[in-house]
Parts: C-alpha cells; structure tokens; sequence
C-alpha cells in the first residue's frame, strides 16, 4: 500500500493502453516515469513526470503533450479532481475527497502492516557493536548499537529475514592486557600489592568489580601461579565481561541473536581453513611490503609474509596475514569470521564500524569479494563520534571510568528512550551533538517527547470516551467528508509507506524519526483548533464522539507505534 507506487504503475499501464489507442506513442520499455510528491509549495497531491519522458516520442513539448494526458487522466479516473500542468510538463494531482476517505479505511485495515512494503524476501546479516570484551560499552558503542538494532527491526519490518550478530574479539593482545589487569586486582584485593603503572593495563573500577566477582565466586581458590590458572582466569573474567556488555544493551533495547568468539574460530582451525581456501584461490602469496607512508625508515623492517591480494579488489595495497611471530594478524581472523558469514548463504551482509574504522573498510571488502568469488554484498555503515553537552558545554560524566562516559552513564541520565530516537535523529555518517537539557525538555524542541506527546493525546481520548483504541472503528458505510486540516494529515500518513521504502533501500532509519515528528507536528496543530473552535473537537460538548476523527486518531496512532516500534522506542499511552 504505497500511494506512489500504485500510481506510478497505474499511470504506467494506462499510458501504454493509449499507446494501443494510437493517442500517444510510448516505447516497449520505457524507464525513468515517476510519480512523487510535488514541491511543499503545490498543493497537489502527486505528481507524475509522464509527459517529460515521453515528449521525444511523441514529438512534441512537454507542456503541450501534458494538457493531452491531463483530458484523458480525468477522463480515467474517477478519483483525480483536478490536475495542474507546471512547467516544463509535470502534471500534478489532486484526489477527491471520497478518494481519501477510502484512503482512510485502508489504513485502519492495514494497521500494524501499514507502511510494509512488498518486497522479494531477503535474509540479512547485521553485525554490530563487536566491543572488545574488555570494559563496559561506552557512548561511541551506544550509538552504533541503537543503528543496527533500528536497522534490523525496519529491514524486519519490511518482511526481510535478519540475524543480528555481534563478534567477540577475544583474542590477542588486548585480551591478555585485559586478564592481566584483572589478575593484578585479584593480588591487589587479597594481597595488598600495588597496582602496576603500566599503559597496557587497564585502570578502570570495572576491572575491580570483576576482581571481586571472581573472588567472590570461589571458582578459582589459588591466585599464586599465573600461568597455572591463566586459562581459568581467562574463561571467568570473559564469562562476566560479555555478561556487563549484554545487560548494557539489553537496558538500551538491544538483544543480538548471536554471539561469534574469535578464539572459537581459531581453536577449530578456522582461521587455518580459510586462509588455504585462499590461497587454492591464489589471492595469497609471499612477498614483500614497502613500509608505509611516513613511516620512519630505521623502525620499518622489511620482511618476507604472507599476503593477501586485497589491491587486486581495490584496495589501496595488500594486506599482511601473519606477525613476526608467524601468529594471525586480527586482519586474518576477521577474514575467517566473514567467510563464517558467507558460508551461511546470505543476501546481504551489513557491518556497523566505528568511526575509527573507516579505513577498514577497503580491505574486508576485498576479502569478502575474494572469500564469495563477488557473489556476496558487503555493506558497511560507520558510526560516526557522538558530542554530548549540557548547558551549552561539552559534558563529561563518568564517575567510575575516568576517560569515558558509558552506556549506563547515558540512560541513567535521559533514559533509552530519549537516548534510542536521538541517536536516530541524525544520519551515522555525521558527527551527532547529543544535547541533555534538549532531551529531557517537555516541549515541541524535544522530538521524542513531541512524538510520545501525540500518541498520549490520542490515548487520553479514547480512555475519555471508554473505548478501546485498538479495536476498529468501522466507517464503510458512513457518508462523510474530511476538511482540509484533515485531509494534510492524512496526506502525511500516505508518505509513510514510502519513507520506509527508502528507508530500507538506503538503510537509513534516521528518516523515521524526522518522519514521525513532522507527523506529530501536524496532529498537534489539529488538536490546538479544538481549542478556539468547538467544531474541531474531537469529543463534543454534549459528551459524543465524531467517529470519523476517532479513525482518524487511529490512522495518526498506527503510524506512530509502527514508526516508534522500528526505532525501539515506547509510545506511553499518558504523560
């Protein structure tokens, strides 16, 4: 149910029908017809490119092919009441008022479905946040978490099969650094000893809370020999890490379907396979690097490794597999994970990078084009930096990290609400200024709270009137006519199928929420009429209800909780 669409199609086969007639001439494939919104300052209700495409065919001007095509559209529809030609030819339409009211019933048929777009059904795989395991998830996590958590829930809502995935990188030098850490709290704890002043260690009072835990838990008794219970050690202090990431994105309304360890993928001799798949490829050979640009010559050791041929697929140069050790660089494990990927038959594999990991990019790419032979689509969306302020000023909270605000930080300030549709209001791909006193404002400046605001109203009057909201109000047979204001709102709902169609093409969710507002915008003027004008109220004095406003608010209400669902955001029913 996609006004545009319909009508893109509907105008598509009438004008080949008058092609059959001999009135207009069209080619066998003609592409490029579209039927959009016209600009905000035309009052029609679409617009229809047809004469511009067709004018060289049918050799003439557009503007004059257009008032040909206007007679015979009136003429053909039944619903058009008027048709204007602006210049250069597109002709713009204006539906009648019984048009909208059919509109209106199908929305209240459609309800939870209104929006959902017909698609060829495709399985997606979205990997998102994948943190180190090494300390709670901070704002920068938060926001890349809440878009690929919107994603996943659009993309579903579109009909489109998605696992959400996050990847543990628990392996390598940073995992030791972290068990490292932990084992000097442990002696700190129970021992008295000082905690080492070390850069590679890390310094914050989580590593304490998780050294109490493991105390506490009695699992390991002997904390003397490292090296005997490093292993142990490693099993408890990651079981109780990826338990804190979970329960900080389980409190932001995020539940990721599956957990994939790196050290599982190596333990199994993944990494192994995957690296002799390619190089039966031959997309792996020895060879020899020149040291990066600016790179000091004296610190720079040139050396035969294994390399991947990541330039032969656009990438700038090609990639080491191996360190000096002869151990896996993270490069070649994160290899073997997105041949993991592409082994489980996916139309579509979707990463979510932090801003620091833009320059990953080129080479994943390349290795997923070599792993599926290019029969894979990798998408990768960066997360760019979040700002937060309070009062005008850059605002730094964290009281047990030191040199970053987490996730918990951040709902216990505004809450998941406020945090999810914010975080949403702006694209990924620019830097995001995350306001506290503008989240936490009850007025129109607050998105959120203006979108939540409208679906309460709502509420209020059906509670009012003792009605159930979410039981069909049935206005088939009712002879009834829509004023303007109501007809502009109803307008906005019929753009809602298309917003989530490019959406979900684009993979862009933060048009949702600028969707949802511009809605609720529109409401809340209508509802202020009732105010000065009792013929605008949807209850009248005498206690009675319009029914057909009712439906109305019922129309506004679905595509706000439909909107609000996608976005992981709540919609109270009072405020």
């Amino acid at each position: 149910m996609n006004l545009l669409s319909d009508y893109q199609i509907k105008i598509q086969a009438f004008l080949k029908k008058l092609n059959s007639k001999k009135i207009i001439i069209t080619p066998s494939k003609f592409h490029g017809l579209t039927v959009e919104l016209p600009p905000k300052n035309n009052k029609s209700d679409i617009s229809c490119n047809a004469a511009l495409i067709l004018a060289k065919f049918n050799k003439q001007e557009p503007f004059l092919l257009a008032e040909i095509l206007k007679e015979k559209l009136i003429e053909n529809f039944q619903e058009f009441k008027n048709i204007d030609i602006a210049k250069p030819g597109f002709i713009n339409i204006t539906f009648t008022s019984k048009f909208w009211r059919k509109y209106l019933i199908k929305i209240l048929n459609f309800n939870k479905r209104y929006g959902s777009n017909k698609n060829i059904k495709k399985k997606y795989n979205i990997e998102f946040v994948s943190a180190n395991p090494t300390g709670p998830l901070h704002v920068g996590h938060c926001r890349g978490a809440i878009l690929g958590d919107a994603l996943s829930n659009l993309l579903k809502f579109n009909g489109h099969n998605v696992v959400k995935e996050y990847y543990v990188n628990d392996y390598g030098q940073q995992l030791k650094s972290f068990i490292s850490s932990i084992y000097f709290r442990i002696l700190e704890i129970k021992q008295g000893k000082k905690f080492p002043n070390d850069k590679n260690l890390y310094p914050g009072e989580y590593i304490i809370d998780i050294a109490k835990q493991i105390i506490s838990e009695k699992k390991i008794k002997d904390f003397t020999n490292f090296e005997k219970i490093h292993n142990k050690l490693t099993k408890e202090s990651l079981k109780i890490s990826v338990k804190i990431i979970k329960s900080n994105l389980i409190n932001l309304g995020v539940k990721h379907d599956k957990f994939i360890y790196e050290s599982d993928l190596i333990k199994k001799g993944f990494v192994n396979k995957t690296i002799n798949k390619l190089k039966k490829d031959r997309f792996i050979y020895s060879g020899k690097l020149r040291p990066p640009k600016g790179e000091i010559s004296s610190e720079w050791k040139e050396r035969e490794q294994l390399l991947f041929k990541s330039s032969y697929f656009g990438d700038d140069v090609d990639r080491p597999l191996q360190k000096d050790d002869k151990s896996w660089t993270y490069f070649a494990s994160d290899i073997a994970y997105h041949n993991h990927k592409v082994k489980r038959n996916f139309d579509f594999l979707i990463n979510i990078l932090g801003s620091d990991h833009a320059g990953y990019i080129k080479r994943i790419t390349a290795a997923v084009s070599a792993l599926s032979h290019k029969n894979t689509n990798l998408i990768c969306k960066v997360s760019q930096l979040v700002k937060l302020y309070k009062n005008g000023l850059p605002f730094k909270m964290s009281k047990r990290e030191g040199n970053y605000i987490t996730v918990e930080d951040l709902i216990h300030e505004v809450g998941k609400d406020s945090t999810r549709f914010m975080m949403l209001n702006r694209s990924n791909d620019v830097e995001l200024d995350f306001d506290f006193q503008k989240v936490t404002e009850k007025s129109k400046d607050n998105p959120v709270f203006y979108v939540q605001y409208a679906n309460a109203r709502i509420n209020s009057i059906f509670r009012n009137l003792k009605l159930n909201i979410n039981k069909k109000i049935n206005i088939e047979k009712e002879d009834f006519s829509l004023n303007d204001y109501e007809i502009n709102i109803l307008k906005k709902i019929a753009e809602w199928p298309r917003c989530i169609e490019i959406s979900s093409n684009k993979l862009e969710p933060h048009r949702i929420p600028f969707f949802l507002y511009d809605l609720a915008v529109l409401f809340h003027s209508y509802w202020s009429l009732g105010k000065d004008n009792k013929n605008y109220r949807f209850i009248s004095e005498d206690g009675k209800a319009n029914i057909i406003r009712l439906s109305l608010l019922q129309a506004v209400g679905i595509v706000i909780k439909n909107g609000m669902s996608i976005l992981g955001v709540t919609t109270p029913k009072s405020m």
